[in-house]
């Protein structure tokens, strides 16, 4: 696939769902029958137990912050330590507020655990983009050079960004223009801009596939086809 058409399918291509059904959850295991009995207790057990699963989050996000921490070379030692924290925090929260979600598929610690890998990568992603100013205009439109193509397949090609440029810029409302050129050409992370627009994920997400649909549907009612469209 040429770059360009890798490109443009990144901007029009949804994300399909499995169409499959998930299978009926597992019984659930020892162990996690009783971190489960032990955190919903009101009494001592039920500390107890929240001050364990909280250790057991800031291990996790201690380890996601190593990971990532060649990426944020700026910050000190102690300013990682407050992002492993407040992710461990947040975690935890998420954790005890989703109690009734857990079905058993794994071990509860493994599923807990992804809670604090989740918030300690939204966390530093945050703070790598902190100051910096988000791109809602396309930027990367120059990416997208044919050159070294056939002169057929150039003109093509050429005809599809024209196409999609235009798209973009009168299809697309503006709210849909900056969501998607933030996401998918500009490379934003999500819950940054989430964050920048005020808004959630999901209302981002909804609103990429939205507008999306309308690309692909506009490109198609050109007579246009991606190259992934064409092998269907």
């Amino acid at each position: 696939m040429s770059a360009l058409n890798a490109a443009t399918v990144a901007l029009v291509e949804p994300v399909s769902p499995l169409a499959t059904l998930a299978p009926a959850p597992p019984l659930l295991d020892a162990e996690s029958r009783e971190w489960l009995q032990s955190l919903r207790a009101p009494d001592a057990t039920g500390e107890d137990a929240i001050a364990r699963l909280h250790a057991l989050l800031l291990r996790a996000a201690r380890f996601e912050v190593a990971r990532r921490r060649a990426t944020l070379p700026h910050l000190r030692g102690d300013e990682l330590e407050d992002i492993a924290t407040e992710a461990a925090d947040d975690a935890l929260m998420s954790v005890l507020r989703r109690l009734d979600d857990f079905r058993g598929a794994s071990r509860f610690t493994t599923w807990a655990y992804k809670f604090a890998l989740l918030e300690a990568a939204v966390k530093l992603r945050k703070r790598a983009w902190q100051g910096r100013e988000v791109p809602l205009e396309p930027e990367g439109w120059s990416l997208f050079s044919s050159a070294g193509l056939e002169p057929d397949a150039e003109a093509e090609q050429s005809e599809l960004l024209e196409t999609l440029q235009s798209a973009i810029a009168q299809v697309l409302t503006p709210h849909q223009r900056r969501v998607l050129v933030a996401l998918a050409l500009n490379g934003v992370p999500i819950d940054v801009l989430a964050e920048r627009l005020n808004t959630n994920r999901g209302a981002l997400y909804k609103t990429l596939h939205d507008a999306r649909r309308k690309l692909r549907n506009h490109i198609q009612e050109r007579g246009l086809a991606l190259e992934n469209e064409e092998k269907r």
